[in-house]
């Protein structure tokens, strides 16, 4: 990962600065730095595969009971299937040898071998024997040697940083599921996902975060406003159009009927779920802890995150209550997720007033993106697309607004990456639609996805099929 690398490199210089000036900022061993960066990479890794848990809880809250049980199958689904193609082939198109467009068109991705020299070189080293030869014992402390100075000189281990950037591309792809729940057939959604997160993400993703011609212009996207949130949010509103609404949603007359989620209190509980993993989405994307820089500005990045998140919140209710006379909980959960979206573009802004900002104009932004989608008759079930896509969007403008960086090159990443995303998208739901389809037809919708789909029910007690007993 050459952006990564850079960006170590710059610390060992901070490093070695602080270290001349005297015992009391000494910094810390190249050992103790690759363990503190691996340590980050997995904790904050693990943060944001627990959002795959909040994306679930949300979108199983946002549909109706009929539909609780295959959006839960959708997103345990996609997050495996992300997994398994960043490892086959994802993670090598979007960071292993960038020719500026795109990594390298190679399978699997392991750890490294002087990774796994140290491994099982200093296991055969405890296991000799006390009476073993000394030039034998001696060789094998010379391998573990240069195979620990190889290591450790990379500055964190190779399969963190996978882990770390695998958890991402399954964000992505939860975005897509929640606009599209209710309606598109579970294998086809699937087989979208596979070609998402195995070739569409990381290919946009290497014009950045891979050192691509994107990062060459100067376009800054953090922990990925674009790359991520408006790469899915492009993706759904592309399979929103292909697919349709849902039966009902839209009247002849231009009326738009509400269908309102089955249960609010488990939305509420994957909003805060989201919001707890945010920590490591942004936090994480430091992508390193070796040095008090980069835990004072890990701090500074956890706070614009939590605070970007409640403007979102409070803006969202605000504008509702004065367009629509009433505070909305649905616009208020978005209206948080907005707030995130917008925030982690660049959530290293050192004045924290302008996280309030950056996140209350992305909770308002939702109040107006939501019925203007229902106005075009693009039926988003979860409202991903307003607060993925807009808010993303808005976000990566932000860092030319308020962060130093230019606004003509942000919105060039912005439109780039958008039309990239948007027309493969398209054409990959086009193709799913003409050869094996993607829709269920209106009886089975009526039935609900999880009797035709799965064959049971989310809340068998309530269903159709209960009996006393």
């Amino acid at each position: 990962m050459d952006k990564l690398k850079r960006r170590l490199s710059l610390l060992a210089v901070a490093a070695l600065a602080t270290g001349l000036a005297g015992p009391a900022w000494a910094a810390v061993s190249d050992e103790t730095a690759f363990v503190f960066n691996t340590f980050s990479f997995l904790v904050h890794g693990f943060l944001v595969m627990w959002m795959a848990a909040g994306f679930a809880m949300l979108e199983s809250g946002l549909v109706r009971t009929k539909n609780t049980a295959a959006i839960c199958l959708k997103n345990i689904a996609l997050y495996s299937l992300a997994g398994i193609m960043f490892y086959l082939v994802g993670y090598n198109l979007m960071y292993v040898d960038v020719s500026g467009w795109m990594g390298s068109l190679s399978f699997l991705y392991n750890p490294s071998q002087a990774e796994l020299d140290l491994i099982n070189l200093t296991g055969e080293l405890g296991g000799l024997a006390e009476d073993a030869p000394a030039d034998a014992k001696a060789q094998l402390e010379a391998g573990v040697a240069k195979a620990a100075g190889e290591v450790i000189g990379n500055g964190y281990s190779v399969m963190s940083d996978w882990f770390f950037q695998m958890v991402f591309v399954a964000t992505a792809a939860s975005i897509v599921s929640g606009t599209l729940a209710e309606r598109i057939k579970v294998w086809p959604f699937l087989i979208f996902v596979i070609v998402l997160t195995g070739v569409i993400y990381p290919i946009q993703g290497s014009w950045v975060w891979g050192a691509g011609w994107l990062d060459a212009m100067g376009f800054s996207d953090f922990a990925g406003s674009t790359l991520v949130h408006s790469t899915g949010g492009w993706a759904a509103l592309a399979g929103a159009i292909v697919l349709g609404a849902r039966r009902g949603k839209y009247g002849p007359d231009g009326r738009i009927n509400v269908m309102p989620g089955a249960n609010l209190p488990l939305a509420t509980l994957g909003t805060f779920v989201l919001w707890f993993g945010w920590f490591g989405f942004n936090g994480g994307s430091q992508l390193a802890l070796g040095s008090a820089m980069d835990a004072a500005a890990m701090a500074i990045v956890y706070v614009n995150t939590n605070l970007a998140a409640a403007a979102g919140v409070v803006a969202a209710m605000v504008l509702a209550q004065i367009i629509y006379k009433k505070m909305d909980l649905t616009l208020a959960l978005n209206g948080a997720i907005a707030g995130l979206v917008s925030i982690t573009a660049g959530p290293d802004l050192q004045n924290h007033f302008l996280a309030l900002v950056v996140g209350g104009v992305g909770g308002a932004l939702v109040v107006i993106a939501v019925p203007l989608l229902d106005r075009l008759r693009i039926d988003d079930v979860v409202g991903a697309i307003s607060a993925h896509l807009v808010a993303g969007i808005w976000g990566t403008l932000c860092v030319g607004i308020f962060g130093g960086g230019s606004v003509v090159t942000q919105l060039i990443g912005v439109a780039a990456i958008g039309a990239f995303v948007f027309a493969t998208s398209m054409i990959l739901w086009l193709a799913l639609k003409y050869t094996i389809g993607i829709r269920i037809d209106e009886a089975d919708e009526d039935s609900g996805l999880d009797q035709v789909e799965l064959g049971l029910e989310a809340y068998p007690e309530f269903g159709r099929g209960s009996q006393t007993i």
